[in-house]
């Protein structure tokens, strides 16, 4: 009987492999399944506020889109006004200086009810939804028959530049990361938006991916969020980067950053002036004004299968997390970081997970070529309102059983950054 259940389990682990578009993510979910690891969500049972625990959930609601909408402020609030798009040291200026100019997108390719449909066919069929409680399991199954007023709509939306009012609302749901579960900042705000927003993301997505590729303005160093650029292939590169420099016989260290929120802390001035730069213009370029302005959230707190939710807050600043337009936005964002300290390091970008690599001939300069390399990051991360976390950024030493190595001291706002002997990385250890 053991042996039948065996290969029957066998059986149906490979259907699922053989089936899956994401072998690596299924994987996972299959060792995950077999070590009893669990995955699902758990709710939200207290916050401590000011140092009181609370069990109110309308409260907890509250506490959390108070959090989530103004944690940028808090984070760049001693930041100056070294990044404002009117000064002369902003990094648009820095970007006009190094970009070669692209061809111009004044307005963004009409849509077809075809497109619609092979668009909402590419949708994972959830239950899950917005504050519309329309999950796109419901809108694959009719697609056939509100493509063509879902054109109209899209179309509408290309030529005048206004993304619709009704599609910027998100419910944003507390998602525990790792930590003490009673500090409000161990969450990430995921946004849950309106089933038709992904549709109309996925379209100006399509045509913004386009635009860069022709224009070949993103940079190599960038991964994640378009086709050909992987978690196992900017973890190759990475890995690849660092033998090839031992091979040559080269010092080797890894600054590996953490970015407070840096998703939440995109200043959207700053955003659409490089997407300017980049030759989104016209009626693209207010589209995309339209779509990051006047968008609202509220927070579901959910406690024994009832809902709690809090105010609507407005979102003055970030991209929401969750959406389909967010991360390529992002990436735009911090496009042009590789440019700025590429001299002196190579970078390994993922989303917010920001890697660079140095290496060095002699032991006397190496310690100096990371110091100064973590100080032009900085000048960066500030000048774009961005937040190194010094906490969990960590430096890491690369060497051979043979080496002779002298301990690296790097420092961030007079704080010696932490070395470490391993680093996650991307799911992966690195020691």
């Amino acid at each position: 009987m053991a042996e039948i259940i065996k290969l029957a389990k066998r059986k149906y682990y490979n259907n699922l492999l053989t089936k899956s578009n994401k072998k690596t993510k299924t994987t996972w979910n299959i060792i995950n399944e077999n070590i009893n690891k669990r995955c699902g969500r758990q709710d939200v049972s207290s916050i401590n506020i000011n140092g009181v625990i609370t069990q109110n959930n309308e409260v907890i609601a509250n506490t959390f889109n108070s959090y989530y909408s103004s944690v940028a402020q808090h984070i760049t609030k001693n930041f100056g006004n070294s990044n404002s798009v009117g000064n002369k040291h902003n990094p648009v200026n820095y970007l006009r200086n190094i970009l070669k100019q692209p061809l111009p997108l004044d307005k963004l390719k009409f849509v077809s009810p075809e497109e619609i449909e092979n668009v909402a066919k590419s949708l994972k069929a959830k239950e899950s939804h917005g504050y519309d409680e329309i999950p796109t399991k419901v809108i694959k199954q009719s697609i056939a028959y509100i493509s063509s007023p879902l054109a109209y709509i899209c179309n509408l939306m290309l030529s005048s530049g206004i993304f619709p009012t009704r599609l910027k609302f998100a419910e944003i749901k507390p998602l525990y990361k790792k930590g003490e579960r009673t500090d409000i900042t161990n969450y990430r705000p995921i946004s849950l938006l309106p089933s038709f927003s992904k549709i109309f993301e996925k379209i100006i997505f399509r045509r913004l991916i386009q635009h860069f590729d022709c224009n070949e303005t993103l940079a190599n160093e960038l991964f994640g969020f378009r086709r050909k650029s992987s978690t196992e292939l900017a973890s190759f590169n990475l890995i690849n980067d660092i033998l090839m420099a031992l091979n040559n016989k080269l010092l080797v260290g890894g600054i590996f950053c953490d970015l407070r929120k840096a998703f939440d802390c995109v200043d959207h001035e700053i955003l659409l002036a490089k997407m300017y730069q980049y030759g989104i213009i016209g009626k693209s370029h207010k589209l995309i004004t339209s779509y990051l302005e006047n968008r609202s959230q509220s927070v579901i707190i959910t406690s024994k299968s009832k809902r709690y939710y809090s105010e609507w807050e407005p979102i003055k600043q970030g991209v929401p997390q969750g959406s389909v337009l967010g991360p390529l936005l992002f990436i735009i964002y911090i496009n042009d970081l590789p440019q700025t300290i590429k001299l002196l390091a190579n970078l390994v970008l993922f989303a917010d997970d920001t890697s660079m690599i140095v290496k060095s001939t002699d032991p006397m300069d190496s310690n100096n070529t990371i110091q100064r390399n973590v100080i032009n990051a900085d000048r960066w991360f500030k000048n774009n309102s961005l937040s190194l976390n010094t906490d969990k950024t960590h430096l890491l030493q690369f060497h051979t059983k043979s080496d002779q190595i002298k301990d690296l001291q790097v420092y961030y706002e007079n704080k010696q950054i932490t070395t470490v002997t391993t680093i996650k990385f991307l799911g992966l250890i690195i020691d």
